[in-house]
């Protein structure tokens, strides 16, 4: 079982950045599909991005195309995910969730219910 820790999230203006990390830990292989979810109060969760810790194949949802990056760095024998947030919206106020599942090729899926082992959330709000 992968043990995912979150952190990175805060309060920021429309139109500013913030950088989420998930730091992982407990993962056997080197390949894994890891994505970033999100959920705000009375919506659905939904898949952000995610990509393969293999190859670094990349998926994002249309709503952050353009604005979120998605990447990881597995130096020094840690695995850490990250999501660089620009051009916030109002709309992207959530709690974020990374997420991780081993991973025997093919595209990564942006649908939670694919994925086995969760972090437990960052808050990420942005203000008008």
């Amino acid at each position: 079982q992968v043990h995912l820790v979150e952190s990175g999230g805060g309060s920021v203006q429309a139109g500013g950045s913030l950088r989420l990390s998930c730091a992982a830990s407990g993962y056997s292989t080197n390949r894994y599909c890891m994505g970033w979810f999100r959920q705000a109060p009375g919506k659905e969760r939904e898949g952000v991005a995610a990509i393969s810790t293999d190859v670094g194949d990349t998926f994002y949802a249309d709503s952050v195309k353009g604005r979120f990056t998605i990447s990881r760095d597995d130096a020094k024998n840690t695995l850490t995910l990250y999501l660089q947030m620009n051009s916030l919206k109002p709309d992207d106020t959530a709690t974020y969730y990374c997420a991780a599942q081993q991973w025997s090729g093919g595209a990564c899926s942006l649908d939670g219910r694919w994925y086995d082992d969760w972090g437990q959330g960052t808050q990420v709000t942005v203000s008008s």
